[in-house]
């Protein structure tokens, strides 16, 4: 059975004896019997190894040096290992001092005599750590890479795989139920030379050892928990990833990333291995876990580099052979510019300008490069994630003049800008794109046609608008006139009437509230897609408690001027929103276009029009040949008409709507202020509904009169809404007219609305807007168009 997990620790988890106890305790408590495990050198023993070659090489004394190292290992024997186990140490101990000795007292020391002195600390520490194991009654060997990783020599070693592959198998089976302690960081030729796999080769060896054991899962111990979305050390809200793609993870560490490199992740493509990276000091905590297969990660992540080197090069060639020329050779540009004039841009870590430099020049002719420049004053800036483009817009709008346009690999945004800008924007592209959500919660009351043709709407158009918005917008409650059902989770919209009938529950709007308070949500909006009086007399307290509010209910916006008023005073006083524009006209858009000639500067003068829809049908297809009654009555039983056609016949809902537009206009008006001429006559208003379907037919001879009467002027008969201002005289009026036939009004498609706006800039042309005022799915647009509204108001910097 394949060995499942190899444990990787870095230096600083092995700094000294309590760390050497603590990594064992994590082996024996996170791992298995037949874990792999690779180390580095304890603490800075291989900084100390160099700094004893710089000093042999220099003819300084190194002696005193070397014996502070040795005695700093002996200390970790004797703390650590028991008599009989520190003996053995010790003389392995005395033979490494003997051969340093030697090494380091040659007239000169060769490459690979230089590597096998760097390679002490790594062999230090696979001995030690497997006889802490021994010493805790685990079966354990050390192991030493030489014997393992064969490579060619070059910059880098380049392992042969298939060679290197055989031995990790055969040692594998060798060694059943044991831990095999490896050494990180070196390896050898064809010849036993040792090798050094170069900056954070420790880490490479450990991804590298678990490609060719075929082994699931390779941690990274080390003195952080993860990968976070942000420096945390810079960004206070720095967040702890869970999961980063394995493509994520590779730009990163191209990108300067201080806890990922590279070179370590090269071995998990192709493979199955995942990769965790944990804190040693704290391995109790979440961690990060970067798989081949993994989903983007739950935030992206926000990077910088506070100083960077950018190439400008006049370039007669290709762009692409300057890149690839630049990978081939392991050195890959941080981002890259094309410029006017066959200019481009180019930039590289400042660890890398040299080599790149020297790569430019010895090519230059290849490459058609004509004139080089560098620029070291610049600092990086970018954002990685699989989801990037989903963060262009927004990254974008925080760039000041002085910095580079975005650029956009599919994997990463990134922007260059002056170094003393690095960290301001590096926050506010966190705080901007990779901080919390934000989540709007929308709340529906009124779960009727509208509503569920609303839900329906809402269902095909959220991910567009969360994309847009790069927020989270929720339904989270659904409320009918005796039940509500409030979920902080959300409602599943696919599933919405089945949680509604089964877990609804009778509610009081105290009881309502409080819910509403408790959601965790940065906002709320509420959907007022009902006809209750009741329900609009609690708008101040939505506005109280910060609710924004979205009407297709027209009662409050034509409600008792002091109660309108209070409304107006409490979004002026705080930042809350109330849109109404389904109130009238449905998703035609009204009161768009009258809040659109305000802000132009116009002054509107008149309004008027036909908003009802029934109206407009009874009236276009009136032609006296039918009794005016028995096409009320056919349009009732097509559903044309409320219940009781006095609802519409009355033309009180025509009045409202006006009273709502004159209120946008400016107007402070009463509904009382609109003179109302009903079509039904008073001796029939308040009769019970079946009296008055009996005498409907009373209706008919002063209709059939009216109707002649327009006839002989060539004129028809149309019920309109109409508002004028006169010398300062306002006119406001809801009756029956006659109309040319060549007037707006008469020509419509049954069923419609039509307004017609007459202002400063639309004078002798007056603005008409026409279609269907009235219907679930438009209604239910309209509702939609003014949520999108209040949550882009609200998401605006």
């Amino acid at each position: 059975m394949a060995r499942c997990h190899l444990h990787k620790f870095g230096g600083s988890s092995l700094a000294d004896a309590d760390c050497y106890r603590r990594v064992a305790h994590i082996l024996l408590t996170h791992g298995h019997s037949d874990d792999l495990v690779v180390v580095s050198a304890a603490g800075k023993s291989t900084n100390f190894l160099y700094r004893l070659l710089e000093l042999s090489t220099t003819k300084q004394l190194w002696q005193e040096e070397l014996q502070i190292l040795i005695s700093f290992q002996q200390k970790l024997i004797e703390q650590l290992l028991s008599n009989e186990q520190a003996r053995s140490l010790r003389e392995r101990l005395s033979n490494d001092k003997a051969q340093l000795i030697s090494l380091l007292s040659l007239t000169a020391i060769n490459d690979y005599q230089s590597s096998q002195v760097v390679s002490f600390g790594e062999r230090w520490s696979s001995r030690l750590l497997a006889a802490l194991l021994r010493e805790s009654g685990v079966a354990a060997s050390d192991v030493d890479a030489r014997t393992l990783l064969i490579a060619d020599e070059g910059a880098v070693p380049q392992i042969r795989l298939q060679q290197s592959r055989q031995r990790v198998q055969k040692l594998i089976a060798e060694h059943p139920n044991e831990r095999l302690i490896i050494t990180g960081f070196i390896c050898a030729n064809d010849k036993g030379d040792t090798l050094l796999l170069g900056r954070n080769g420790s880490d490479f060896s450990a991804t590298l050892i678990a490609s060719l054991a075929d082994i699931e899962r390779v941690t990274i111990w080390t003195d952080v928990e993860g990968v976070f979305n942000a420096d945390p050390n810079k960004i206070n809200d720095a967040k702890l990833l869970s999961s980063l793609s394995l493509d994520e993870a590779n730009r990163l560490a191209h990108l300067g990333s201080p806890v990922l490199h590279n070179r370590t992740l090269q071995p998990l493509f192709d493979t199955q291995v995942s990769l965790a990276v944990r804190s040693s000091y704290a391995s109790h905590t979440d961690f990060t876990l970067i798989a081949p297969k993994s989903s983007s990660a739950s935030a992206p992540v926000v990077t910088n580099l506070n100083s960077v080197s950018l190439f400008n090069i006049q370039l007669n060639g290709v762009l692409s052979d300057l890149l690839s020329l630049l990978t081939d050779s392991g050195l890959y540009p941080l981002a890259h510019w094309s410029l006017a004039q066959k200019r481009i841009e180019l930039t590289v870590t400042l660890e890398n300008q040299k080599q790149v430099q020297a790569l430019l020049d010895a090519n230059s002719d290849a490459l058609g490069i004509t004139d080089l420049q560098i620029r070291e004053d610049l600092g990086l800036v970018a954002l990685v994630s699989a989801d990037a483009d989903l963060y262009r817009r927004g990254f974008a709008r925080l760039l000041s003049r002085n910095a580079r346009p975005l650029f956009n690999d599919g994997m990463s945004l990134v922007t260059l800008v002056p170094q003393t800008q690095v960290n301001l924007l590096t926050q506010k592209v966190h705080r901007r794109c990779a901080g919390p959500r934000k989540r709007i919660g929308v709340l529906l009351l009124g779960v009727g046609n509208i509503g569920e043709a609303w839900i329906d709407l809402f269902d095909g158009a959220r991910a567009a608008l969360n994309k847009e918005l790069e927020a989270s917008v929720d339904l989270v409650g659904l409320v009918s006139s005796r039940k509500a059902l409030i979920s902080d989770k959300g409602i599943a919209l696919n599933t919405w009437k089945s949680a509604f009938e089964q877990d609804a529950t009778p509610w009081q709007y105290s009881h309502l509230f409080e819910e509403l308070q408790g959601l965790e949500c940065d906002e709320v909006v509420a959907l007022d897609i009902s006809a209750s009086a009741d329900l609009t007399l609690q708008y101040p307290e939505f506005f109280a408690r910060g609710i924004h509010v979205v009407s297709a209910n027209k009662l409050a916006g034509s409600g008792p001027l002091p109660f309108y008023r209070e409304l107006k005073l409490q979004l002026g006083n705080r930042r809350l929103f109330w849109r109404y524009n389904a109130s009238c006209g449905a998703g035609l858009p009204v009161q768009h276009a009258i809040n659109d000639l305000h802000n132009s500067g116009d002054s509107i003068e008149a309004v008027g029009g036909i908003f009802s829809g029934t109206l407009c049908w009874l009236f276009e297809n009136y032609d006296a040949v039918k009794p005016f009654s028995e096409l009320v009555v056919d349009a009732r039983g097509l559903g044309i008409t409320e219940p009781d056609p006095r609802d519409d016949l009355s033309g009180r809902d025509m009045q409202r709507k006006l009273l709502i537009l004159a209120r946008e206009i400016g107007l402070e008006i009463e509904l009382e202020d609109i003179e109302l001429k009903s079509l039904v006559p008073a001796h029939l208003a308040e009769l019970p509904l079946e009296q008055f379907l009996s005498r409907i037919n009373e209706l008919d001879e002063d209709m059939l009169q009216q109707y002649l009467a327009a006839v002989e002027q060539d004129k028809v008969l149309r019920y309109v809404a109409a508002l004028d201002r006169v010398d300062g005289k306002l006119k406001a009026e809801v009756s029956l007219q006659w109309v040319d036939n060549s007037h707006p009004y008469a020509n419509l498609t049954p069923g419609d609305n039509v307004f017609v706006i007459r202002s400063k800039f639309y004078q002798d042309n007056p603005l008409i807007i026409r279609g269907p005022g009235a219907g679930r799915q438009v209604t239910a647009a309209a509702v939609q168009s003014d949520l999108a509204h209040i949550c882009r108001d609200l998401l605006q910097e």
